[in-house]
């Protein structure tokens, strides 16, 4: 008896037993091509696409890079170069609009705009700031008042989370507010 086995490109290992004549027919029958699964006669099946995230190219893809240490952008917030702006000009105001956009711009400036945020990224970080803004209200912001500064991956649709970068318009926006010579 002669076995072998082989690895399907649906990452099925199959292995096989049998003569080695009937184990080298199934190796050159199966090896190099895709195996189809046997339907029921009358009854065929739709092909699943395998699920695959957007290149880096257009849309976020940097979703794919991992997620966010939510950790390093908050210690880059408050011992950065501009911690004491920060400090001044948003922690120690009120602007919801300007808190939101915060965790974007420390993304944007210091982390080579390398990922996207969800509005619960959002909510965590400003918590971990002390200046906590909730899920709901970081989510109504950025789809809201402060949807002039960023960018969206998709359009929004009630419980699928949608992820945010900030736009050329909000760093501009951001460095008015920490220069203080802007707070809408």
């Amino acid at each position: 008896m002669a076995k072998a086995s082989l690895k399907l490109p649906n990452r099925i290992v199959v292995t096989l037993e049998g003569t080695p004549d009937e184990v080298k027919h199934l190796l050159d029958l199966y090896g190099g091509q895709e195996a189809k699964r046997p339907t029921s006669p009358g009854r065929t099946r739709a092909a699943r696409k395998p699920k695959t995230r957007a290149s880096s190219s257009g849309a976020p893809s940097d979703k794919s890079d991992g997620n966010p240490d939510l950790n390093e952008i908050v210690t880059l917030a408050k011992d950065g170069d501009e911690a004491e702006a920060i400090e001044t000009q948003i922690l120690d105001r009120t602007a919801q609009v300007d808190r939101t956009l915060l965790a974007l711009y420390i993304v944007h400036e210091y982390l080579d705009n390398g990922f996207w945020l969800t509005s619960g990224e959002v909510k965590k970080i400003t918590t971990d700031l002390g200046i906590s803004i909730s899920q709901p209200n970081a989510s109504r912001t950025l789809s809201g008042s402060a949807s002039k500064y960023v960018i969206g991956d998709k359009v929004k649709i009630k419980g699928q989370a949608v992820r945010y970068k900030l736009s050329r318009r909000g760093v501009k926006y951001m460095k008015e507010v920490l220069a203080g010579s802007a707070n809408a």
